[in-house]
């Protein structure tokens, strides 16, 4: 088994966090920026995305083309992503590239120029991607439902921003936002592998140590939930179906108990809903349950693309569902299943250095420090019958149940009538 984590402090607050796996013949490491999307304002929304971009857009010594090269000659995975809270560049190589990804990740993260040609090239790429998520009914759906529930709160807010702002974001604004926006109290470098922690400091640490204070971070304000059915008309094959319910932070004391309710509602092949929909029913190809969990709220969704003449009974059928897991306790033996399902996941997950990489990081930005398998197993084999039935009663009302629909469908009045809890 691998090693517990190690953490460094550097005097300008930057966490160097690392894992050593003695067996793996790969390292996986990650530059995390505890902001995203939802650090934005409307006018600044789409910003900390446009800079994932850039970051691979050239540095002081390196071209785009020459930190392409670079990264697909060690031969492994490089990428990056913006989320609604963090921002992460990361790459998994084998041990023998460590020093080389250390270095690449370090120089784009540091030493970016954002040059202004590179802006204007990687302009229209952005308003591709917003297009592409637009062409793609699940994906927009799932869009189109967090406007709906968070409204103007920036959680409702595309990460990719707006084709207008993209347009509008110029090398000068995009220079300044990195530079308020990136700030060492709040970024991590976290690397899992077959690595030592010293060899590790003494590759990064210098570099990193470079970086100033910040002045301060703007606050973030907690959304409100949105009730209600919104219909977005579109001439496709399928509708497309979200049911959204207000859910839990990350760091709420319940939050095992309401990973055990998503699996046991949709979360496998075996859940109620994939069971009610697909297989008896023979209603939709997919259908699932997801959370969506933030530093201060949270959501718990199901999703399902169907037939227009299905729609009703379709979303019919998920209420019920969670109308039940209000209504009666979870039998022992389901619950018994989830668990076991649940440790299964987590258990042959942490055999990857992606995955353990991405564990410490979030561990750290969540909760500040590591939080050992064994202590996430125990408190999922803790989790009883009635914890369910008291946090589906505590959470699951009218008042927080949203129903956004894509597609060829607009009996609203239908669907009203059966969005109760």
């Amino acid at each position: 088994m691998f090693q517990p984590e190690n953490k460094t402090l550097l005097e300008n607050g930057i966490r160097i966090l690392t894992k050593n796996m003695p067996h793996s013949c790969s390292v996986s490491m990650g530059v995390w920026l505890n902001a995203g999307a939802r650090d934005e304002s409307q006018d600044e929304s789409g910003l900390f995305h446009f800079i994932e971009h850039m970051l691979f857009k050239g540095t002081a010594k390196r071209s785009a083309f020459q930190i392409a090269k670079e990264f697909d000659a060690m031969g492994g995975n490089t990428n990056a992503f913006t989320s609604m809270e963090t921002t992460c560049y990361h790459a998994r190589v084998i041990t023998s590239h460590t020093q080389t990804a250390t270095d690449l990740l370090t120089d784009i993260f540091l030493n970016s120029t954002f040059d202004f040609e590179e802006v204007e090239k990687e302009r229209p790429v952005i308003i591709q991607e917003i297009g592409m998520v637009e062409d793609n009914p699940e994906d927009y759906l799932h869009l189109l439902s967090g406007q709906c529930c968070f409204r103007n709160n920036p959680l409702g807010h595309s990460v990719l921003g707006t084709r207008e702002n993209v347009l509008n974001f110029n090398t000068d604004r995009i220079k300044e936002f990195f530079r308020c926006r990136y700030q060492p109290q709040r970024t991590i470098v976290s690397i899992a592998g077959n690595i030592e922690h010293n060899q590790i400091l003494d590759e990064v640490g210098p570099a990193f140590e470079s970086l100033k204070r910040g002045d301060g971070f703007p606050g973030r304000v907690t959304p409100s939930a949105h009730p209600g059915v919104n219909l977005f008309e579109k001439d496709i094959e399928q509708v497309h179906i979200c049911v959204s319910l207000k859910g839990l932070s990350h760091t709420d004391e319940r939050r095992y108990a309401f990973f055990l309710m998503n699996t046991i509602l949709g979360g496998n092949m075996s859940s109620r809903l994939f069971q009610e929909i697909r297989e008896k029913r023979g209603l939709a190809y997919s259908v699932f349950s997801f959370i969506s969990s933030y530093a201060d709220t949270g959501v718990l969704g199901a999703y399902v693309a169907v037939d227009k003449s299905n729609v009703v009974e379709a979303a019919d059928v998920i209420i019920k569902e969670i109308k039940r897991l209000k209504e009666n306790a979870v039998a022992p033996c389901e619950l018994k299943d989830a668990v076991e399902y649940t440790k299964g996941c987590l258990l042959l997950s942490s055999e990857s250095t992606d995955n353990q990489m991405f564990r410490q990081a979030q561990n750290e930005i969540n909760f500040g420090r590591d939080i050992p398998l064994s202590e996430i197993i125990n408190a999922i084999e803790s989790v009883t019958p009635e914890d369910l039935f008291n946090l589906a009663g505590s959470l699951f009302s009218s008042d927080n149940l949203a129903l956004t629909l894509l597609g060829p469908f607009s009996d609203k009045k239908h669907l009203e009538n059966i969005l109760t809890l």
